[in-house]
């Protein structure tokens, strides 16, 4: 069993058995504050001034600095491959950022299965995933494809 990189519980395999169209993914909660703006500039080594420095940001207009794209993509395969498991594979991801996530967001990141199907080595489901805040509602749709082993 692989075990994540932030200490929490291992990661489960998950099996196209197991799942059922409609299923929902468990998906995460991430508060977006300015220590988490100041990760996410220094991780990615996106240093323009529009996700670190408001009067930059406000001058280009926009209501406040925001959280870059890599963020964005990393938040929501991380709903997908903690859901899938280790064995479990991303075939194929796409996404539109339609609305900004700035500090003191409450972000939640989720998915739901919309197809299923079972081939002799396992099979293949298409995800939809998204972020969402109690302030924009859904800020970013995503879909995906995702392969998932069988169980035998």
């Amino acid at each position: 069993m692989t075990t994540r990189s932030d200490n929490l519980a291992p990661l489960a395999q998950r099996y196209i058995e197991d799942v059922r169209v409609g299923d929902q993914l468990p998906g995460f909660e991430l508060e977006l504050g300015w220590t988490k703006m100041a990760e996410q500039v220094s991780g990615s080594q996106d240093f323009y001034p529009v996700h670190h420095d408001p009067g930059f940001a406000a001058e280009a207009g926009h209501e406040s600095i925001f959280y870059n794209t890599g963020f964005t993509q990393a938040a929501l395969c991380r709903v997908i491959t903690d859901w899938t498991g280790p064995e479990g594979w991303l075939r194929i991801f796409r996404f539109e950022m339609r609305r900004m996530l700035v500090p003191d967001d409450i972000v939640q990141a989720r998915g739901k299965v919309i197809d299923k199907r079972v081939d002799d080595d396992g099979g293949e489901l298409d995800l939809e995933v998204w972020l969402e805040t109690e302030r924009s509602g859904v800020t970013t749709p995503g879909w995906a494809t995702v392969r998932l082993p069988q169980r035998s």
